[in-house]
Protein backbone atom coordinates (compact mmCIF):
# COMPACT_ATOMS: atom_id res chain seq x y z
CA UNK A 1 0.00 0.00 0.00
CA UNK A 2 1.12 3.54 -0.70
CA UNK A 3 2.56 5.19 2.38
CA UNK A 4 3.38 1.94 4.20
CA UNK A 5 6.64 1.85 6.15
CA UNK A 6 8.87 -1.13 6.88
CA UNK A 7 10.61 -1.69 10.23
CA UNK A 8 13.61 -4.01 10.30
CA UNK A 9 13.18 -6.62 13.01
CA UNK A 10 15.54 -9.42 14.11
CA UNK A 11 12.66 -11.85 14.60
CA UNK A 12 10.37 -11.19 11.61
CA UNK A 13 12.85 -9.55 9.22
CA UNK A 14 10.65 -6.67 7.98
CA UNK A 15 7.42 -5.49 9.56
CA UNK A 16 5.15 -3.55 7.21
CA UNK A 17 3.06 -0.86 8.92
CA UNK A 18 0.24 1.14 7.33
CA UNK A 19 -0.01 4.96 7.71
CA UNK A 20 -2.83 4.76 10.28
CA UNK A 21 -0.76 2.60 12.63
CA UNK A 22 2.34 4.72 11.94
CA UNK A 23 0.45 7.71 13.33
CA UNK A 24 0.31 5.92 16.67
CA UNK A 25 3.98 4.90 16.48
CA UNK A 26 5.11 8.46 15.77
CA UNK A 27 3.86 9.75 19.10
CA UNK A 28 5.63 10.62 22.37
CA UNK A 29 3.52 8.01 24.17
CA UNK A 30 4.74 5.16 21.98
CA UNK A 31 8.30 6.39 21.46
CA UNK A 32 8.62 6.41 25.28
CA UNK A 33 8.79 2.59 25.11
CA UNK A 34 12.28 2.86 23.61
CA UNK A 35 13.46 3.84 27.11
CA UNK A 36 12.02 0.85 28.98
CA UNK A 37 13.88 -2.45 28.96
CA UNK A 38 11.71 -5.43 28.08
CA UNK A 39 13.41 -7.61 30.71
CA UNK A 40 13.97 -4.94 33.34
CA UNK A 41 16.91 -5.77 35.59
CA UNK A 42 17.68 -9.02 33.73
CA UNK A 43 19.60 -6.80 31.29
CA UNK A 44 22.13 -6.23 34.09
CA UNK A 45 22.77 -9.98 34.14
CA UNK A 46 22.41 -10.78 30.41
CA UNK A 47 24.08 -7.95 28.44
CA UNK A 48 22.43 -9.14 25.23
CA UNK A 49 18.95 -8.63 26.69
CA UNK A 50 18.99 -4.95 25.77
CA UNK A 51 15.73 -4.95 23.80
CA UNK A 52 12.98 -2.57 24.81
CA UNK A 53 9.19 -2.52 25.04
CA UNK A 54 9.23 -0.59 21.75
CA UNK A 55 10.36 -3.48 19.53
CA UNK A 56 8.28 -6.01 21.47
CA UNK A 57 5.16 -3.92 20.82
CA UNK A 58 5.98 -3.71 17.11
CA UNK A 59 6.33 -7.50 17.09
CA UNK A 60 3.00 -8.07 18.82
CA UNK A 61 1.30 -5.71 16.37
CA UNK A 62 2.81 -7.65 13.48
CA UNK A 63 1.66 -11.03 14.80
CA UNK A 64 -1.78 -9.67 15.71
CA UNK A 65 -2.36 -8.53 12.13
CA UNK A 66 -0.99 -11.80 10.69
CA UNK A 67 -3.26 -13.86 12.96
CA UNK A 68 -6.37 -11.78 12.19
CA UNK A 69 -5.68 -11.84 8.43
CA UNK A 70 -5.09 -15.61 8.54
CA UNK A 71 -8.46 -16.19 10.21
CA UNK A 72 -10.21 -13.81 7.81
CA UNK A 73 -8.73 -15.51 4.75
CA UNK A 74 -9.25 -19.11 5.83
CA UNK A 75 -12.67 -18.65 7.43
CA UNK A 76 -14.50 -15.93 5.48
CA UNK A 77 -17.73 -16.99 7.18
CA UNK A 78 -16.43 -15.32 10.36
CA UNK A 79 -17.06 -11.92 8.78
CA UNK A 80 -13.74 -10.38 9.92
CA UNK A 81 -13.51 -6.87 8.48
CA UNK A 82 -10.51 -4.67 7.76
CA UNK A 83 -11.67 -2.50 10.66
CA UNK A 84 -11.46 -5.59 12.95
CA UNK A 85 -7.93 -6.33 11.71
CA UNK A 86 -6.83 -2.73 12.26
CA UNK A 87 -8.21 -2.62 15.81
CA UNK A 88 -6.56 -5.93 16.69
CA UNK A 89 -3.24 -4.67 15.27
CA UNK A 90 -3.51 -1.43 17.28
CA UNK A 91 -4.29 -3.40 20.44
CA UNK A 92 -1.10 -5.39 19.89
CA UNK A 93 0.85 -2.19 19.27
CA UNK A 94 -0.47 -0.30 22.29
CA UNK A 95 -0.90 -3.09 24.88
CA UNK A 96 2.28 -2.09 26.76
CA UNK A 97 1.94 1.71 26.61
CA UNK A 98 1.46 1.81 30.39
CA UNK A 99 4.54 -0.12 31.48
CA UNK A 100 6.55 1.83 34.03
CA UNK A 101 10.32 1.94 34.60
CA UNK A 102 11.96 -1.50 34.64
CA UNK A 103 8.70 -3.03 33.44
CA UNK A 104 7.10 -5.31 36.05
CA UNK A 105 9.27 -3.96 38.89
CA UNK A 106 7.12 -0.83 38.75
CA UNK A 107 3.59 -2.21 39.01
CA UNK A 108 4.31 -5.48 40.86
CA UNK A 109 6.55 -4.09 43.59
CA UNK A 110 7.10 -0.33 43.71
CA UNK A 111 3.56 1.02 43.33
CA UNK A 112 2.00 -1.38 45.91
CA UNK A 113 4.59 -0.19 48.46
CA UNK A 114 4.56 3.49 47.51
CA UNK A 115 0.77 3.74 47.33
CA UNK A 116 -0.41 1.23 49.91
CA UNK A 117 -3.95 0.00 49.46
CA UNK A 118 -4.20 1.28 45.90
CA UNK A 119 -5.17 -1.13 43.14
CA UNK A 120 -3.28 -0.26 39.97
CA UNK A 121 -1.72 -2.22 37.12
CA UNK A 122 0.11 -1.23 33.96
CA UNK A 123 -2.91 -2.16 31.82
CA UNK A 124 -4.74 0.75 33.48
CA UNK A 125 -1.95 3.08 32.42
CA UNK A 126 -2.00 1.61 28.89
CA UNK A 127 -5.59 2.75 28.47
CA UNK A 128 -4.77 6.16 29.95
CA UNK A 129 -1.81 6.62 27.62
CA UNK A 130 -3.84 5.40 24.63
CA UNK A 131 -6.50 8.04 25.25
CA UNK A 132 -3.83 10.71 25.72
CA UNK A 133 -2.12 9.63 22.50
CA UNK A 134 -5.28 9.85 20.39
CA UNK A 135 -6.17 13.22 21.86
CA UNK A 136 -2.71 14.82 21.76
CA UNK A 137 -1.86 13.59 18.26
CA UNK A 138 -5.38 14.50 17.04
CA UNK A 139 -5.78 11.10 15.39
CA UNK A 140 -9.07 10.71 13.55
CA UNK A 141 -10.16 7.47 15.14
CA UNK A 142 -13.84 6.75 16.00
CA UNK A 143 -14.63 6.68 19.75
CA UNK A 144 -16.29 3.26 19.39
CA UNK A 145 -13.10 1.89 17.85
CA UNK A 146 -11.04 3.41 20.66
CA UNK A 147 -13.18 1.56 23.18
CA UNK A 148 -12.85 -1.63 21.14
CA UNK A 149 -9.04 -1.36 21.10
CA UNK A 150 -8.92 -0.81 24.88
CA UNK A 151 -11.22 -3.78 25.45
CA UNK A 152 -8.95 -5.92 23.25
CA UNK A 153 -5.94 -4.82 25.34
CA UNK A 154 -7.81 -5.86 28.49
CA UNK A 155 -8.99 -9.10 26.87
CA UNK A 156 -12.53 -8.34 28.06
CA UNK A 157 -15.32 -8.79 25.47
CA UNK A 158 -17.92 -7.86 28.10
CA UNK A 159 -16.91 -4.22 27.77
CA UNK A 160 -18.34 -4.14 24.25
CA UNK A 161 -21.79 -5.46 25.24
CA UNK A 162 -21.77 -8.19 22.61
CA UNK A 163 -21.14 -5.82 19.70
CA UNK A 164 -17.79 -7.38 18.76
CA UNK A 165 -16.62 -10.88 17.79
CA UNK A 166 -15.61 -12.69 20.99
CA UNK A 167 -12.76 -14.70 19.48
CA UNK A 168 -10.91 -11.52 18.50
CA UNK A 169 -10.27 -10.89 22.21
CA UNK A 170 -8.11 -14.04 22.32
CA UNK A 171 -5.54 -12.75 19.83
CA UNK A 172 -3.67 -10.16 21.94
CA UNK A 173 -4.71 -10.90 25.56
CA UNK A 174 -6.22 -14.38 25.85
CA UNK A 175 -7.79 -14.64 29.30
CA UNK A 176 -9.08 -18.16 28.65
CA UNK A 177 -5.75 -19.95 28.33
CA UNK A 178 -2.98 -17.36 27.88
CA UNK A 179 -2.10 -18.54 24.35
CA UNK A 180 -1.83 -15.23 22.48
CA UNK A 181 0.51 -13.28 20.22
CA UNK A 182 1.88 -11.27 23.15
CA UNK A 183 3.29 -14.51 24.54
CA UNK A 184 4.40 -15.65 21.07
CA UNK A 185 6.53 -12.54 20.64
CA UNK A 186 8.09 -12.15 24.07
CA UNK A 187 9.11 -15.81 24.26
CA UNK A 188 10.76 -15.67 20.83
CA UNK A 189 12.33 -12.24 21.41
CA UNK A 190 13.55 -12.86 24.96
CA UNK A 191 14.98 -16.27 24.04
CA UNK A 192 16.95 -14.78 21.17
CA UNK A 193 18.22 -11.94 23.39
CA UNK A 194 19.76 -14.35 25.90
CA UNK A 195 21.35 -16.45 23.18
CA UNK A 196 18.84 -19.28 22.85
CA UNK A 197 17.33 -20.19 19.50
CA UNK A 198 14.28 -22.07 20.71
CA UNK A 199 12.32 -24.60 18.69
CA UNK A 200 8.85 -23.04 18.54
CA UNK A 201 7.52 -22.18 15.09
CA UNK A 202 5.31 -19.11 15.43
CA UNK A 203 4.34 -19.29 11.76
CA UNK A 204 3.15 -22.86 12.20
CA UNK A 205 1.09 -21.97 15.29
CA UNK A 206 -0.57 -19.00 13.62
CA UNK A 207 -1.42 -21.01 10.52
CA UNK A 208 -2.75 -23.77 12.77
CA UNK A 209 -5.24 -21.39 14.43
CA UNK A 210 -8.90 -21.87 13.62
CA UNK A 211 -12.09 -20.46 15.18
CA UNK A 212 -14.49 -23.15 16.39
CA UNK A 213 -17.33 -22.51 18.84
CA UNK A 214 -16.34 -18.84 18.95
CA UNK A 215 -12.84 -19.53 20.33
CA UNK A 216 -9.40 -19.95 18.78
CA UNK A 217 -8.39 -23.61 18.53
CA UNK A 218 -5.32 -25.37 17.14
CA UNK A 219 -4.60 -28.49 15.12
CA UNK A 220 -4.05 -31.46 17.43
CA UNK A 221 -0.77 -32.24 15.68
CA UNK A 222 0.53 -28.91 17.07
CA UNK A 223 -0.34 -29.76 20.68
CA UNK A 224 3.31 -30.43 21.45
CA UNK A 225 4.20 -26.98 20.12
CA UNK A 226 1.64 -25.41 22.46
CA UNK A 227 3.03 -27.44 25.34
CA UNK A 228 6.58 -26.38 24.42
CA UNK A 229 5.44 -22.76 24.44
CA UNK A 230 4.06 -23.14 27.97
CA UNK A 231 7.14 -24.97 29.20
CA UNK A 232 9.41 -22.30 27.71
CA UNK A 233 7.43 -19.64 29.57
CA UNK A 234 8.06 -21.51 32.83
CA UNK A 235 11.75 -21.98 32.00
CA UNK A 236 12.28 -18.29 31.20
CA UNK A 237 10.62 -17.25 34.45
CA UNK A 238 12.75 -19.64 36.48
CA UNK A 239 16.11 -19.06 34.81
CA UNK A 240 15.97 -15.52 33.46
CA UNK A 241 13.19 -13.28 34.80
CA UNK A 242 13.72 -14.50 38.38
CA UNK A 243 17.49 -14.91 38.35
CA UNK A 244 18.81 -14.35 41.87
CA UNK A 245 21.04 -11.42 40.86
CA UNK A 246 18.33 -9.76 38.76
CA UNK A 247 15.95 -10.07 41.72
CA UNK A 248 18.54 -8.59 44.11
CA UNK A 249 18.90 -5.58 41.79
CA UNK A 250 15.10 -5.30 41.57
CA UNK A 251 14.84 -4.93 45.33
CA UNK A 252 17.66 -2.39 45.37
CA UNK A 253 15.92 -0.30 42.70
CA UNK A 254 12.66 -0.53 44.65
CA UNK A 255 14.41 0.67 47.82
CA UNK A 256 16.04 3.51 45.90
CA UNK A 257 12.71 4.59 44.38
CA UNK A 258 10.98 4.43 47.76
CA UNK A 259 13.74 6.59 49.25
CA UNK A 260 13.44 9.09 46.39
CA UNK A 261 9.65 9.15 46.15
CA UNK A 262 8.97 11.62 49.00
CA UNK A 263 11.19 14.14 47.24
CA UNK A 264 10.53 13.40 43.56
CA UNK A 265 6.83 12.47 43.95
CA UNK A 266 7.22 9.66 41.44
CA UNK A 267 4.31 7.41 42.38
CA UNK A 268 1.71 10.17 42.21
CA UNK A 269 2.40 10.60 38.49
CA UNK A 270 0.73 7.32 37.46
CA UNK A 271 -2.56 9.14 36.81
CA UNK A 272 -0.99 12.09 34.96
CA UNK A 273 -0.25 11.14 31.33
CA UNK A 274 1.73 14.34 30.74
CA UNK A 275 4.04 13.34 33.63
CA UNK A 276 3.94 9.57 33.15
CA UNK A 277 5.40 9.97 29.68
CA UNK A 278 8.74 10.86 31.29
CA UNK A 279 8.81 7.95 33.74
CA UNK A 280 11.27 5.53 32.15
CA UNK A 281 14.40 3.60 33.08
CA UNK A 282 16.33 6.87 33.05
CA UNK A 283 15.02 7.50 36.58
CA UNK A 284 18.18 5.80 37.75
CA UNK A 285 20.38 8.33 35.99
CA UNK A 286 18.28 11.24 37.18
CA UNK A 287 18.69 10.16 40.78
CA UNK A 288 22.40 9.36 40.54
CA UNK A 289 23.20 12.64 38.78
CA UNK A 290 21.30 14.72 41.31
CA UNK A 291 23.20 16.65 43.99
CA UNK A 292 20.10 17.05 46.17
CA UNK A 293 21.18 15.98 49.69
CA UNK A 294 17.69 14.56 50.26
CA UNK A 295 18.40 11.93 47.60
CA UNK A 296 21.62 10.75 49.26
CA UNK A 297 20.11 7.45 50.42
CA UNK A 298 18.67 6.65 46.99
CA UNK A 299 21.96 7.57 45.30
CA UNK A 300 23.91 5.34 47.69
CA UNK A 301 21.73 2.33 46.87
CA UNK A 302 21.99 2.87 43.11
CA UNK A 303 25.74 3.38 43.38
CA UNK A 304 25.90 -0.04 45.03
CA UNK A 305 24.19 -1.47 41.93
CA UNK A 306 26.76 0.24 39.71
CA UNK A 307 29.69 -1.15 41.71
CA UNK A 308 28.02 -4.56 42.10
CA UNK A 309 27.76 -4.47 45.89
CA UNK A 310 24.39 -6.14 45.77
CA UNK A 311 21.96 -7.57 48.28
CA UNK A 312 22.95 -11.18 49.00
CA UNK A 313 20.81 -14.29 48.61
CA UNK A 314 21.41 -16.19 51.86
CA UNK A 315 19.15 -19.17 51.13
CA UNK A 316 16.64 -20.51 48.67
CA UNK A 317 14.27 -23.41 48.30
CA UNK A 318 11.67 -24.62 45.82
CA UNK A 319 8.42 -25.18 47.70
CA UNK A 320 5.19 -26.88 46.81
CA UNK A 321 2.41 -24.77 45.32
CA UNK A 322 -0.01 -26.00 47.99
CA UNK A 323 2.23 -24.71 50.80
CA UNK A 324 2.70 -21.20 49.43
CA UNK A 325 0.24 -19.54 51.81
CA UNK A 326 1.93 -21.00 54.90
CA UNK A 327 5.25 -19.56 53.73
CA UNK A 328 3.68 -16.17 53.01
CA UNK A 329 2.25 -16.08 56.52
CA UNK A 330 5.17 -17.53 58.47
CA UNK A 331 8.38 -16.78 56.59
CA UNK A 332 8.51 -13.00 56.93
CA UNK A 333 11.35 -10.58 57.71
CA UNK A 334 9.88 -9.97 61.17
CA UNK A 335 9.67 -13.66 62.01
CA UNK A 336 13.13 -14.39 60.63
CA UNK A 337 14.65 -11.68 62.85
CA UNK A 338 12.70 -12.93 65.85
CA UNK A 339 13.83 -16.51 65.23
CA UNK A 340 17.43 -15.39 64.76
CA UNK A 341 17.44 -13.59 68.09
CA UNK A 342 15.80 -16.52 69.87
CA UNK A 343 18.04 -19.11 68.29
CA UNK A 344 20.36 -20.79 70.79
CA UNK A 345 23.88 -21.33 69.57
CA UNK A 346 25.48 -24.67 70.21
CA UNK A 347 28.88 -24.79 71.89
CA UNK A 348 30.55 -25.71 68.63
CA UNK A 349 28.97 -22.71 66.89
CA UNK A 350 30.29 -20.39 69.60
CA UNK A 351 33.83 -21.59 68.99
CA UNK A 352 33.61 -22.05 65.25
CA UNK A 353 35.49 -18.83 64.78
CA UNK A 354 36.83 -16.86 67.69
CA UNK A 355 36.70 -13.70 65.63
CA UNK A 356 33.01 -14.22 64.83
CA UNK A 357 31.11 -11.03 65.55
CA UNK A 358 27.71 -12.72 65.08
CA UNK A 359 26.51 -11.93 68.58
CA UNK A 360 27.32 -8.27 68.14
CA UNK A 361 25.70 -8.15 64.69
CA UNK A 362 22.60 -9.83 66.07
CA UNK A 363 21.82 -6.78 68.17
CA UNK A 364 21.80 -4.63 65.02
CA UNK A 365 19.62 -6.95 62.92
CA UNK A 366 16.16 -5.56 62.07
CA UNK A 367 13.37 -6.70 59.71
CA UNK A 368 14.33 -3.92 57.27
CA UNK A 369 17.60 -5.78 56.61
CA UNK A 370 15.79 -8.92 55.38
CA UNK A 371 13.89 -9.64 52.15
CA UNK A 372 11.65 -12.65 51.57
CA UNK A 373 10.95 -13.25 47.88
CA UNK A 374 8.27 -15.75 46.87
CA UNK A 375 8.18 -16.15 43.09
CA UNK A 376 5.38 -18.30 41.62
CA UNK A 377 6.54 -20.44 38.69
CA UNK A 378 4.04 -22.18 36.43
CA UNK A 379 3.16 -23.09 32.86
CA UNK A 380 0.68 -20.26 32.47
CA UNK A 381 -2.42 -21.59 34.25
CA UNK A 382 -1.06 -21.78 37.80
CA UNK A 383 -1.05 -25.40 39.02
CA UNK A 384 -3.17 -26.71 36.13
CA UNK A 385 -2.10 -28.39 32.91
CA UNK A 386 -2.31 -25.58 30.32
CA UNK A 387 -3.42 -28.02 27.61
CA UNK A 388 -6.62 -28.60 29.59
CA UNK A 389 -7.61 -25.02 28.68
CA UNK A 390 -6.83 -25.24 24.95
CA UNK A 391 -9.15 -26.85 22.44
CA UNK A 392 -7.92 -28.70 19.37
CA UNK A 393 -9.30 -29.99 16.09
CA UNK A 394 -8.10 -32.52 13.52
CA UNK A 395 -8.04 -32.49 9.75
CA UNK A 396 -10.67 -35.20 9.82
CA UNK A 397 -13.06 -32.96 11.79
CA UNK A 398 -11.93 -29.36 11.21
CA UNK A 399 -15.17 -27.89 12.56
CA UNK A 400 -15.24 -29.83 15.83
CA UNK A 401 -12.99 -29.10 18.80
CA UNK A 402 -12.19 -30.88 22.04
CA UNK A 403 -9.76 -30.87 24.95
CA UNK A 404 -7.10 -33.60 24.61
CA UNK A 405 -7.42 -36.48 27.04
CA UNK A 406 -4.77 -38.71 28.64
CA UNK A 407 -2.57 -40.23 25.97
CA UNK A 408 -3.71 -37.86 23.22
CA UNK A 409 -0.55 -35.76 23.48
CA UNK A 410 2.04 -37.46 25.71
CA UNK A 411 2.37 -39.78 28.68
CA UNK A 412 5.42 -37.87 29.92
CA UNK A 413 3.63 -34.85 31.35
CA UNK A 414 4.96 -33.56 34.69
CA UNK A 415 3.14 -34.52 37.87
CA UNK A 416 2.92 -30.83 38.81
CA UNK A 417 2.70 -27.67 36.71
CA UNK A 418 3.50 -25.07 39.37
CA UNK A 419 5.95 -24.37 42.18
CA UNK A 420 7.17 -21.42 44.19
CA UNK A 421 10.78 -20.33 44.39
CA UNK A 422 11.55 -18.97 47.85
CA UNK A 423 14.61 -16.79 48.31
CA UNK A 424 15.89 -14.99 51.40
CA UNK A 425 18.08 -11.91 50.93
CA UNK A 426 20.06 -9.75 53.30
CA UNK A 427 20.72 -6.11 52.47
CA UNK A 428 23.96 -6.12 54.47
CA UNK A 429 26.61 -8.80 54.07
CA UNK A 430 27.39 -8.89 57.79
CA UNK A 431 24.00 -10.45 58.53
CA UNK A 432 24.37 -13.33 56.04
CA UNK A 433 24.86 -16.22 58.46
CA UNK A 434 22.53 -14.80 61.10
CA UNK A 435 19.63 -14.34 58.67
CA UNK A 436 20.09 -17.85 57.33
CA UNK A 437 20.06 -19.24 60.87
CA UNK A 438 16.82 -17.40 61.68
CA UNK A 439 15.12 -18.56 58.48
CA UNK A 440 16.16 -22.15 59.05
CA UNK A 441 15.00 -22.04 62.66
CA UNK A 442 11.47 -21.25 61.39
CA UNK A 443 11.50 -24.20 59.00
CA UNK A 444 12.94 -26.55 61.60
CA UNK A 445 10.22 -25.60 64.08
CA UNK A 446 7.60 -26.36 61.46
CA UNK A 447 9.18 -29.70 60.66
CA UNK A 448 9.31 -30.60 64.35
CA UNK A 449 5.60 -29.80 64.66
CA UNK A 450 4.61 -32.09 61.80
CA UNK A 451 4.11 -35.80 62.15
CA UNK A 452 5.80 -38.00 59.51
CA UNK A 453 3.94 -37.76 56.22
CA UNK A 454 1.73 -34.91 57.38
CA UNK A 455 3.10 -32.24 55.05
CA UNK A 456 2.24 -32.26 51.37
CA UNK A 457 5.60 -30.60 50.78
CA UNK A 458 8.75 -32.64 50.35
CA UNK A 459 11.33 -30.44 52.02
CA UNK A 460 14.16 -32.16 50.25
CA UNK A 461 17.22 -34.01 51.44
CA UNK A 462 18.40 -34.71 54.94
CA UNK A 463 20.96 -32.33 56.39
CA UNK A 464 24.02 -34.44 55.68
CA UNK A 465 27.42 -34.42 57.32
CA UNK A 466 30.32 -33.27 55.19
CA UNK A 467 31.23 -35.92 52.65
CA UNK A 468 27.85 -37.65 52.75
CA UNK A 469 27.56 -37.71 48.96
CA UNK A 470 27.76 -41.40 48.05
CA UNK A 471 27.00 -43.47 44.94
CA UNK A 472 23.67 -45.29 44.95
CA UNK A 473 24.75 -48.87 45.79
CA UNK A 474 21.96 -50.63 43.88
CA UNK A 475 23.20 -49.56 40.46
CA UNK A 476 25.42 -51.95 38.48
CA UNK A 477 29.06 -50.90 38.07
CA UNK A 478 28.54 -50.11 34.38
CA UNK A 479 25.77 -47.59 35.09
CA UNK A 480 26.47 -43.87 35.48
CA UNK A 481 27.27 -42.91 39.06
CA UNK A 482 24.06 -41.37 40.38
CA UNK A 483 24.67 -39.50 43.61
CA UNK A 484 22.30 -39.54 46.55
CA UNK A 485 22.53 -37.54 49.74
CA UNK A 486 22.21 -39.63 52.86
CA UNK A 487 21.95 -38.56 56.46
CA UNK A 488 21.62 -40.07 59.88
CA UNK A 489 18.16 -38.64 60.58
CA UNK A 490 15.02 -40.51 59.59
CA UNK A 491 13.21 -37.19 59.38
CA UNK A 492 13.95 -34.89 56.46
CA UNK A 493 14.95 -31.33 57.24
CA UNK A 494 13.89 -28.28 55.26
CA UNK A 495 17.37 -26.95 54.61
CA UNK A 496 19.03 -26.44 51.26
CA UNK A 497 22.30 -28.24 51.90
CA UNK A 498 24.01 -26.40 49.06
CA UNK A 499 23.59 -23.01 50.76
CA UNK A 500 24.63 -23.95 54.30
CA UNK A 501 27.13 -21.57 55.93
CA UNK A 502 28.25 -21.05 59.55
CA UNK A 503 26.22 -18.60 61.60
CA UNK A 504 29.24 -16.28 61.68
CA UNK A 505 29.69 -16.36 57.91
CA UNK A 506 32.14 -13.62 56.79
CA UNK A 507 30.81 -10.40 55.35
CA UNK A 508 32.13 -11.34 51.95
CA UNK A 509 34.22 -14.08 50.32
CA UNK A 510 37.16 -11.68 50.17
CA UNK A 511 36.90 -11.04 53.89
CA UNK A 512 36.79 -14.77 54.47
CA UNK A 513 40.00 -15.14 52.46
CA UNK A 514 41.58 -12.32 54.48
CA UNK A 515 40.60 -13.99 57.76
CA UNK A 516 42.01 -17.34 56.64
CA UNK A 517 45.21 -15.69 55.40
CA UNK A 518 45.57 -13.83 58.69
CA UNK A 519 45.08 -17.04 60.68
CA UNK A 520 47.68 -18.79 58.52
CA UNK A 521 50.18 -15.97 59.05
CA UNK A 522 49.58 -16.12 62.81
CA UNK A 523 50.30 -19.85 62.84
CA UNK A 524 53.49 -19.33 60.84
CA UNK A 525 54.63 -16.48 63.09
CA UNK A 526 53.77 -18.29 66.32
CA UNK A 527 53.21 -22.06 65.86
CA UNK A 528 52.55 -22.59 69.58
CA UNK A 529 49.82 -19.97 69.64
CA UNK A 530 48.18 -21.65 66.65
CA UNK A 531 48.22 -25.03 68.40
CA UNK A 532 46.74 -23.49 71.56
CA UNK A 533 43.91 -21.96 69.53
CA UNK A 534 43.12 -25.34 67.97
CA UNK A 535 42.99 -26.95 71.43
CA UNK A 536 40.50 -24.32 72.64
CA UNK A 537 38.15 -24.93 69.70
CA UNK A 538 38.46 -28.72 69.80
Amino acid sequence: MSGDRCFSDPIYDYIRICPTVCAFIDSPQFQRLREIKQLGTSYLVWPGASHNRFEHSLGVACLARVMAEHLAKNQPELGITERDVLCVELAGLCHDLGHGPWSHVWDNHFIPKALKGKTWKHEDASEMMFDALVQEMKIDFPPADCEFVKALIAGDPGRCNGREKTFLFEIVANKRNGIDVDKFDYIARDSRAIGEKGNISLTRLIHSARVIENQICYDIKDANQIYELCYTRFSLHKRIYNHKTAKAIEYMIIDALLAADPIMKIAQQIHQPEKYIFLTDDLRGRIQSSDDPRLAEARAILNRVTTRRLYKCVDYKVIDWADRQWFRDNVTPEKIVEAAKNHTLSESEYHENEEDTGLVELEDLEPKHVIVDLAPMHYGMQDKNPLDFVKFYSKHNPDKCATPGPGDVSLLMPAKFAEVLLRIYTKEDRFFGIVQAGYRAILKNRQDDLSPGESSYDYGVDNPPVGALTPTPTLPPTSPRNLSISGSSSKTTPFNVFMTVPRGFPKSPSQGMKMRSQAKREREDDPEAGRAKKRRTA
